[in-house]
């Protein structure tokens, strides 16, 4: 079974990650949530890093803010692939933590979603786990053709919209 831990540096980031929630129960990937802060408890995070891949995590989610730092703290203790969620906070609508979650050095990759961009985050993860596991593969293939069925569909009702117009 494929797990995740979704890590938000404070308790006012769940609004943004519940897409994330809802993406992996679609897709039957089991999760953990969390509250850590690459800040004030730094401490905690570093050991929930460090000792994520013994407690079954196959991907680490981290949701910050402003500094947003935690992704990268939580990358510098793992191996495991580290998605950064970007939380628009009300300083500089979110780009400062976009460039604090991007902007990492050689040797400690964060992989980064738009800002707010739970779901995206969620849907990298489930693409990660899908490279070792074949059904999961398969969901996501699916879930990828009938996405795009949909616009096939609208396209269609636009195009007869427009004539009768």
């Amino acid at each position: 079974m494929k797990k995740a831990a979704v890590i938000m540096g404070s308790d006012s980031d769940l609004p943004v990650l519940k897409p994330a929630f809802a993406t992996f129960e679609k897709f039957g990937i089991e999760y953990t949530v969390h509250v850590m802060s690459a800040h004030r408890t730094p401490d905690k995070a570093a050991e929930f890093s460090k000792t994520a891949k013994e407690n079954g995590y196959s991907c680490i989610i981290c949701a910050a803010g402003k500094a947003a730092h935690l992704a990268g703290v939580m990358a510098a203790y793992t191996a495991l692939p580290v998605i950064g969620i970007p939380v628009k906070s009300s300083t500089l609508d979110g780009l400062d933590s976009l460039l604090s979650t991007v902007q990492m050095p050689k040797g400690v990759p964060v992989a980064t979603v738009a800002i707010d961009g739970a779901e995206n985050a969620a849907l990298l993860a489930v693409q990660i786990m899908a490279t070792s596991d074949d059904e999961l593969y398969a969901r996501l293939t699916d879930f990828k053709k009938k996405m795009a069925e949909e616009i096939y569909e609208k396209d269609s009702r636009i195009a007869q919209t427009a004539r009768e117009l």
